[in-house]
């Protein structure tokens, strides 16, 4: 048995930061972040009032309507976040009630940016023990959340956004393949928000140093990107018994186009196969790889091999590879003798 991708959906906010408002906050011009980063804009749901869970429940509305799913049929949802809505309560309870997933568990997973691809292989497992049939991954962070727009190396980088996938159990040799996922507490400090947990709780003395922020050691952080997700994609390839040339696409995490690049030179593998989106919403961390995977989902064909790979904070990192296998059939669109559209809920994109 194994478990394979059967429908996605995505959502992002409306509102636009661009480089150009950045550059009006800190030191920075439009042409510097794009060399940089390869950021043209990304999306803001503070902006909006939207939390994590809106977020998810929203990317998990476009899931439901786009493919005509009823969530009373969803066993169970993870939710890979770094941003929760609060400390206490799982945000995954919320997304449940905004899903109306009546019938299913639910529970956060923070991976930071390797939070999907692990919550991935946890509902893989789910789904493989033969208890549940169908789990929705959900991928949501509201960076905006805790970025210092003070600081021109970090408010840059980060947008706001979340994907979701549905799992369902499969006879045929198509689904999510074996992953290889890593952990490094020793890079805990390279990438991390210094205050608000239970190391350095919340007080005068962090707000006042802005420790509910966002620090990075950007240099380091990239090197050890790069490195991290050649090698354990090398390493995911070897154990599923495939070459480079077995790849159809490389869906990794979007958190540097330099970065995204280099993974794709040490890989001997065209840019072309890399999917690419950080343009237009910048690192939105767990979200990033769901995001991608509904952006693009019209180019996956039944049969070919997917890579993912990703790398985070904490230091996280990991690579699986699926085989694309048959997704749900779309909600149809409906029209009236005359042929007015009466309705129609491939909503978002």
């Amino acid at each position: 048995m194994n478990a394979t991708i059967t429908a996605i959906g995505g959502f992002v906010p409306s509102y636009v930061l661009s480089n150009e408002m950045i550059s009006k906050m800190v030191d920075t011009t439009d042409e510097w972040i794009q060399k940089r980063t390869g950021i043209e804009e990304r999306r803001l749901a503070t902006s909006e009032n939207l939390s994590t869970s809106d977020l998810a429940g929203a990317a998990i509305q476009n899931l439901l309507k786009t493919y005509e799913i009823d969530p009373l049929e969803i066993d169970g949802l993870v939710l890979a976040t770094a941003t929760p809505d609060h400390l206490l309560t799982p945000t995954a309870s919320k997304v449940c009630e905004l899903s109306g997933f009546t019938n299913a568990f639910g529970f956060d997973l923070n991976g930071a940016c390797s939070g999907f691809l692990y919550a991935l292989e946890m509902a893989t497992t789910m789904i493989e023990s033969g208890r549940y049939k169908k789990v929705v991954v959900v991928g949501a962070d509201t960076m905006s959340s805790i970025v210092d727009y003070e600081d021109r190396n970090t408010c840059i980088l980060f947008g706001d956004g979340a994907g979701a996938v549905l799992l369902e159990k499969t006879d045929d040799e198509f689904g999510v393949m074996k992953s290889i996922l890593r952990t490094d507490g020793s890079g805990t400090s390279a990438l991390y928000v210094p205050a608000g947990g239970s190391k350095v709780p919340a007080g005068m003395q962090s707000i006042l140093h802005r420790e509910h922020f966002i620090k990075q050691e950007g240099a380091f952080v990239f090197k050890k990107a790069v490195e991290s997700m050649s090698s354990v994609s090398q390493d995911a390839l070897a154990t599923n018994d495939l070459s480079v040339e077995d790849i159809d696409w490389v869906v990794p995490h979007q958190a540097n186009l330099r970065i995204i690049k280099a993974v794709s030179e040490h890989l001997n593998i065209g840019i072309e196969k890399v999917k690419v989106n950080i343009h237009k919403y910048g690192n939105t961390t767990s979200a990033t790889i769901p995001l991608c995977l509904w952006d693009f989902k019209n180019d996956f064909k039944e049969g070919q091999n997917i890579l993912i790979t990703t790398f985070g904070a904490g230091f996280s990192w990991g690579a699986t590879c699926i085989k694309w296998g048959v997704m749900r059939a779309l909600k149809a669109v409906q029209y009236s003798a005359n042929g007015e559209l009466l309705k129609h809920d491939l909503m978002y994109q």
